[in-house]
């Protein structure tokens, strides 16, 4: 981790094999594919690039890479880019040793211990599932999402150079909010434990400096908050919030960044009454440093201080915008309360709970 750290890409790689598929995101400047490729090659390994995946692919496109690092030979997959780049580079280290198909594992057909090396490097910070060994993808036949288990350790490396993070220009702040999203939920989670409240709690110290600068993201301190709340999710769970923003985002074409920014508020509503103690913790992380009269009180201000700073920052947040219709939300909502780390949730969540949650954003 740290800048530049992308010209290790040839030391890291070369443990695992010297034939690699690349599997990176179209929107990657492709002088940026370019160094990676030379890197490697001048470590002696012959990289094969894919690099048609797009933010609106279907994890369909799996299958795509599978078939082109099996004709090739490859040793090992990198997934090179963002959100999506990630979990299709995921599902295809999987599925290409067991040679199942895209539909076979979402189904939940795997065999213990095989997967191909999967070296993840993302520009665009780690998210939700970065580090842990399950992680979440749409299924093309119907855009609802699925919890997708690993059959062994799923990373052999993770690179995260904040030098490449492509994250500048307006609305930038959304993957700062969508960070520190998945840091609250972790930080509040039944799973929540010593070494997760650590990492989080140094995780939200600095998602809230970058709240405080109006301009662009410092894509260093940006690196060290996704980082740790990356570590910290993997130690303890992720939450309702990161469920839903997947959900819309599968089943709507939104960012997920986006769903998040527009669920915080929302969601840190319900934390401040299942995890008091916490969401005061929050809100001084984001500057409230009065004498509230108690903790309660402590904690309702942390719901004001995202707000101030999202409106500071120009986010909105709800989904309005997006003009999404109601009568379609019922099915993303099912599949959301039915993700298998909803129950590490602080509070019961029932479907009711998050058709309530969609209602107020939507």
């Amino acid at each position: 981790m740290g800048a530049d750290t992308l010209s290790m890409a040839g030391t890291v790689c070369s443990r695992y094999g010297q034939r690699i598929m690349i599997a990176a995101d179209h929107a990657i400047d492709s002088q940026v594919v370019n160094r990676l490729k030379e890197i490697l090659e001048d470590s002696g390994i012959k990289a094969i690039v894919f690099d048609g995946i797009e933010e609106t692919s279907p994890v369909s496109m799996a299958e795509n890479i599978v078939e082109l690092s099996q004709a090739a030979h490859c040793n090992a997959i990198i997934g090179f880019g963002g959100r999506k780049a990630q979990i299709i580079s995921r599902m295809a280290a999987i599925m290409a040793p067991m040679r199942i198909t895209i539909f076979e594992l979402l189904e939940g057909r795997m065999f213990p211990n095989r997967i191909l090396p999967l070296i993840s490097i993302p520009t665009e910070g780690l998210d939700t599932f970065s580090l842990t060994e399950y992680f979440v993808a749409a299924d093309p036949r119907n855009s609802l999402v699925k919890l997708i288990q690993s059959p062994g350790n799923l990373y052999a490396a993770v690179i995260v150079d904040s030098s490449i993070f492509n994250i500048a220009g307006n609305g930038a702040h959304v993957y700062t909010f969508d960070g520190f999203l998945s840091a609250v939920e972790a930080y509040c989670s039944a799973k929540a434990n010593f070494l997760s409240d650590a990492l989080l709690e140094r995780a939200l110290n600095f998602y809230a400096k970058l709240f405080k600068n109006t301009g662009n993201i410092n894509t260093d301190t940006f690196a060290q908050a996704s980082f740790l709340t990356a570590i910290g999710t993997s130690a303890s769970s992720p939450g309702a919030g990161s469920a839903l923003a997947y959900a819309i985002s599968s089943r709507f074409p939104i960012k997920k960044q986006i769903c998040s920014a527009a669920l915080l508020p929302s969601i840190a509503e319900k934390l401040v009454n299942a995890r008091p103690e916490k969401m005061a913790r929050v809100a001084s992380f984001l500057g409230n440093t009065g004498k509230p009269a108690s903790v309660a009180e402590a904690a309702n201000s942390a719901v004001s201080g995202i707000r101030r700073c999202m409106e500071a920052l120009g986010l909105q947040s709800d989904l309005k915008a997006f003009n999404i219709p109601l009568d379609r939300v019922a099915a993303a909502v099912e599949a959301a309360r039915n993700l298998e780390f909803i129950p590490n949730s602080p509070w019961t969540v029932s479907e009711q709970d998050i058709f309530e949650i969609f209602k107020q954003i939507i």
